[in-house]
């Protein structure tokens, strides 16, 4: 049996259609290993309620455990901000509610990088 091993952009846009899958709005993958040293791609989605941000993050710690992806920094509580950041060192997830995500505009930082995956709820 032929042991496949996935790329970076592979995981990347995997992660990304997972959080499209449950539920996660305007799910966005931009590869950004072009514009910096410390991470090759964001991915950012708007969640709908601290339930479905608190429930979504415990299926993605799941996810990226299957798929050994080492979580480097995630906070040990869910802050009732309203943003969860995730830092996997190659991927850096941001779930966010629509209040936080208008207000700092995560993707025009990273304009410039590539956009690998959108959700087709993606405005």
């Amino acid at each position: 049996m032929v042991d496949i091993v996935k790329s970076n952009e592979h995981i990347a846009v995997l992660v990304g259609g997972f959080i499209n899958d449950h539920n996660g709005e305007d799910v966005l993958v931009i590869d950004v290993k072009d514009q910096n040293s410390w991470t090759d791609y964001m991915i950012i989605a708007t969640v709908s309620s601290m339930g479905h941000l608190r429930g979504l993050v415990k299926q993605l710690k799941e996810v990226l455990s299957d798929n050994s992806i080492d979580i480097l920094i995630r906070h040990k509580q869910i802050s009732d901000d309203g943003w969860e950041l995730i830092d996997c060192g190659s991927y850096v997830i941001h779930l966010m509610n629509t209040e936080m995500r208008e207000f700092y505009n995560l993707e025009k930082l990273w304009v410039s990088g590539n956009i690998v995956f959108q959700s087709s709820k993606s405005s």
